[in-house]
């Protein structure tokens, strides 16, 4: 179960991969979702997660966590993006 501290310590990861990234979000929200993951909004550049991914595996946290900040450079899943989110996360792995 999230608690106020797990909360702000997943926020601070989703920050630090931002800087990663070269992106800033707006705002960075956790709450409780039950069809996805995450999601995200990039004309407002609002990011949504679901309080579950914050006891998920690392390897599956961080990978939503760049996906959605990806999101806020580009749109879409293609190509570039794909390639994109694998170099991300090749960093840490």
């Amino acid at each position: 179960m999230a608690t106020e501290r797990s909360v702000a310590a997943f926020k601070k990861e989703v920050r630090d991969w931002a800087a990663a990234v070269g992106v800033q979000p707006s705002r960075i929200d956790v709450r409780p979702m039950t069809r996805k993951w995450a999601s995200c909004s990039p004309k407002t550049g609002r990011l949504s997660f679901s309080l579950d991914l914050m006891d998920a595996p690392r390897p599956l946290r961080e990978t939503v966590i760049v996906h959605e900040l990806l999101h806020l450079r580009l749109p879409n899943h293609g190509k570039l993006f794909r390639r994109l989110l694998s170099a991300y996360l090749k960093l840490v792995r």
